[in-house]
């Protein structure tokens, strides 16, 4: 392998390649078929599909789609698992018991750029890693493993996406398959990179503006305000500002990070709201397996879903900030590389009594997904959809998983900026959206409480239900807003004061501008939502 040690590349010929249908024929009957396909059939699974109550098809090895049949037939609303990847997908009847939909493995709608990037890394003998780049930059990139080698041939995963690779070495070139399961989605010759890569740099579309927001545009198109992807503005309900930037558009999910730790407060409202807990007082050990019982003590007995949803656990979980503890099992970073998180994030000490001391930290949250797990009757995921995306009218979302592969609550969902527009408004009409009740009123009321203070965040911003306060001085004026907040520059901004929901989205993740729509918001947005009349 060090004779192939470098630098790789090639085309992907068709933009659409990533971009899948997936068909169920025949469904309700025994010789069924699940299909997908772009230019060329990939998998062709036949099923029984008598029993409707909920549709299950492990059509490859590791990859499975479950999902429920409308009530009214005319959909199907479900999830391929593949990988650590939930993708949600709907497939809407198109005939005699047959049901289409797509399935955007890579979560963009279309290859902006053709150029299929392969970095051939520590090459000996039998030995290397190899790790792919799109030169659309748009798709977050993937997490390969497993890397093997038998004679000519070379094989790796991604164990993010559920992507499989394999390679033939071949002389000054290597000829790469990339498969679902076992089967081909499509194939790439590569030959060794003479120039440097070229990835992302796609222009933004123009788009109608606001005069008052132009100057914003222009600090966002001469970079100013790098890696800005969008800015949308709601007020009063009604969408009044929308702009994409860096090749993003209306129809492509973006990594929330963290900020989807709000959604994870919402699964837990309605959770209460149906009777399926009794309190946010209750003890995380009331909803934890026996094996796990041995951890409780007198300490950790107190703490319950409310100082989960609230930072406040008192576990030693701190992952976020300049006091953050490296050496913590409970960070994140620690936690999700052992093979029992629950067990690890346990056995981590505590630094305080429960609910007296708020620290960031995605092992409280996470819990929190464990104990909304075991009150459900049905995977968590068709939990989440049923009762709040497709209220919602959100069907164009994945989910981030565990290693058990159930909903990660402590963050990593892909909503469209318009959906995540959606969910602020959910919050801002005190959970009611398009008139229908999703969460109760008295849950809202709760979440937007600041509880306590995080104490390893510069500004010790207040704290909700997995919700941040943060006050901004506009001409002498303060407004108050209630944010969800992610990695990179995610930003949900709920303004009651103004009537306003404001989203930011941004690629912001190594170079310290995580807090720049912060300043957007302030300086640009503000100002422009307080000259309108309410």
């Amino acid at each position: 392998m060090a004779d192939y040690t470098d630098n790789w590349e090639g085309k992907i010929e068709n933009a659409k390649t990533f971009n899948l249908k997936v068909e169920i024929e025949n469904l309700g009957f025994e010789n069924a078929i699940f299909k997908i396909y772009n230019n060329r059939s990939i998998i062709n699974y036949p099923f029984n599909a008598v029993n409707l109550d909920r549709i299950t098809i492990p059509f490859t090895e590791n990859i499975s789609f479950e999902g429920v049949l409308s009530k009214n037939g005319t959909a199907i609303n479900g999830f391929i698992k593949s990988g650590l990847m939930l993708y949600h997908l709907k497939l809407v009847k198109s005939g005699n018991n047959s049901f289409v939909g797509d399935w955007n493995i890579l979560m963009i709608d279309e290859l902006k750029a053709p150029d299929f990037y392969l970095s051939v890394e520590n090459g000996s003998e039998n030995e290397y890693q190899a790790y792919p780049v799109l030169g659309d930059n748009r798709f977050t990139g993937t997490w390969c493993d497993n890397f093997q080698k038998e004679n000519d041939s070379i094989t790796f995963s991604d164990f993010k996406t559920g992507l499989q690779f394999k390679g033939k070495l071949l002389p000054n070139k290597i000829h790469l398959e990339i498969l679902l399961g076992k089967n081909v989605i499509t194939e790439i010759d590569l030959k060794k990179s003479v120039t440097d890569w070229k990835i992302g740099g796609f222009k933004t579309d123009k788009a109608t503006t606001i005069p008052e927001l132009s100057e914003l545009e222009n600090l966002i198109a001469t970079n100013s305000f790098p890696n800005t992807h969008s800015v949308l503005i709601s007020k009063n309900g009604k969408l009044i500002y929308e702009n994409y930037f860096e090749g993003y558009t209306a129809n492509v999910p973006h990594d929330m990070r963290s900020a989807s730790k709000s959604i994870s407060s919402a699964i837990a409202g309605i959770a209460l709201d149906k009777g399926l807990f009794k309190s946010v007082e209750q003890s995380i050990f009331d909803f934890l397996p026996a094996k796990y019982q041995v951890q409780k003590d007198s300490l950790k007995s107190k703490i319950n879903i409310k100082s989960l949803l609230t930072m406040s656990s008192g576990l030693d979980a701190i992952d976020y900030g300049i006091n953050a503890n490296p050496k913590s099992p409970a960070v994140e970073d620690n936690y999700q590389k052992s093979k029992d998180w629950i067990e690890t994030i346990l056995n981590t000490p505590m630094i305080n009594t429960p609910n007296t001391k708020a620290n960031y930290g995605s092992a409280n949250p996470y819990l929190l997904g464990i104990a909304m797990d075991s009150v459900v009757s049905e995977p968590l995921e068709l939990f989440m959809d049923h009762y709040l995306f497709q209220k919602l009218e959100i069907s164009n979302y994945v989910i981030f998983s565990d290693l058990n592969r159930n909903p990660y609550f402590g963050g990593g969902m892909y909503l469209t900026s318009k959906d995540m527009i959606k969910f602020g408004e959910l919050y801002l009409n005190n959970g009611k959206w398009n008139s229908k009740r999703i969460l109760s009123k008295k849950w809202v009321e709760d979440s937007f409480k600041n509880y306590l203070a995080l104490q390893n965040t510069t500004d010790k911003n207040g704290y909700g239900y997995l919700w941040w306060h943060h006050n901004y001085q506009v001409n002498g004026k303060n407004v108050s807003s209630i944010e969800a907040r992610g990695a990179g520059g995610q930003y949900i901004f709920v303004v009651p004061s103004l009537n306003a929901v404001v989203v930011i989205t941004s690629g912001n993740f190594r170079n310290g501008k995580i807090q720049q729509p912060e300043i957007i918001f302030k300086n640009h947005i503000l100002p422009y939502l307080k000259k309108l009349k309410n």
